[in-house]
């Protein structure tokens, strides 16, 4: 990782879910090098111990707790251990989410001609619970978590939550009807949290991400050949600098919106980091 100028988070006590995944887990190991406590919640425990005891052979302070960010039981467990080792959460970071094949649809644009072919999957053959899991993945992901350790942030000095949107918040993706949905959701969900806390002590913003290449995209961006696929090649196109983005590059505005001496007075906003996508017309 290249040098930074990091944030001193010294004793800071910080909650990630979804922290063993690709984003967040460049998030852990920034914010630990920063001196903070990181409680690592993933759905995955094997994950999330792994990256604490990486970190920890590194001198920095974490642990890996398994937790189902749909299940507010799962997370009051985790919140428990995260009390007993650490202490209050001081900052919340919601990075638990992701698609599912189930809640995409095989052709950008309804086609009567291959509508009601076998293997075809159009709007009409998107199985409800894929949507509904895609849809609770990414937006009660996020409601519950806030719900458990929100608690400990009310009238703490510094308190954060951050969220993570998507550049379909903005202008939905034609295939991930479920995924647009919900980003959408978290980013207006993040505006009235922020509002709802503004007299607590509690800001809540959220960062927008524009296009990464991870595991749970690959299928859409990569044929098995590992050639880009044509929804890469549209994404590379009207991305005016004409790339995919690296996780490092997430971190700016994460240290920038945790750090209460620099973001003070910021609150309710949804952030792009994404090479130019938002801006551009096509034109």
């Amino acid at each position: 990782m290249k040098n930074r100028n990091y944030p001193d988070l010294s004793d800071k006590v910080i909650v990630v879910t979804g922290g063993a995944g690709v984003l967040c887990s460049t998030f852990v190991r920034a914010l630990a090098a920063c001196k903070a406590k990181i409680a690592i919640l993933d759905l995955t425990e094997a994950k999330a111990q792994e990256l604490a005891f990486e970190i920890q052979a590194e001198g920095y302070q974490a642990i890996g707790i398994g937790a189902n960010v749909l299940d507010k039981n799962s997370l009051e467990i985790a919140h428990q251990k995260v009390l007993q080792e650490f202490g209050k959460c001081d900052i919340l970071i919601n990075g638990a989410g992701g698609n599912n094949p189930r809640a995409t649809t095989d052709d950008e644009f309804f086609n009567r001609e291959r509508f009601g072919q076998e293997g075809i999957k159009s709007f009409f053959d998107l199985d409800p619970d894929g949507f509904g899991f895609v849809f609770g993945l990414n937006f009660t992901g996020t409601l519950l978590p806030t719900q458990v350790f929100g608690k400990d942030m009310i009238d703490k000095p510094g308190s954060s939550i951050i969220n993570i949107s998507s550049m379909n918040a903005f202008t939905p993706l034609t295939k991930i009807p479920a995924y647009s949905a919900a980003k959408a959701a978290v980013s207006n969900f993040t505006q009235w949290l922020a509002v709802h806390f503004a007299k607590s002590g509690i800001r809540v913003n959220a960062i927008a991400p524009g296009f990464f290449s991870t595991k749970q995209n690959a299928a859409l961006l990569w044929n098995a050949d590992g050639t880009p696929t044509e929804r890469t090649k549209k994404i590379l196109n009207n991305t005016p600098m004409g790339r995919f983005g690296e996780p490092e590059e997430l971190l700016g505005t994460l240290f920038w919106l945790i750090d209460n001496d620099s973001s003070g007075f910021v609150t309710g906003v949804i952030i792009p980091v994404d090479g130019g996508f938002s801006a551009y017309s096509g034109v």
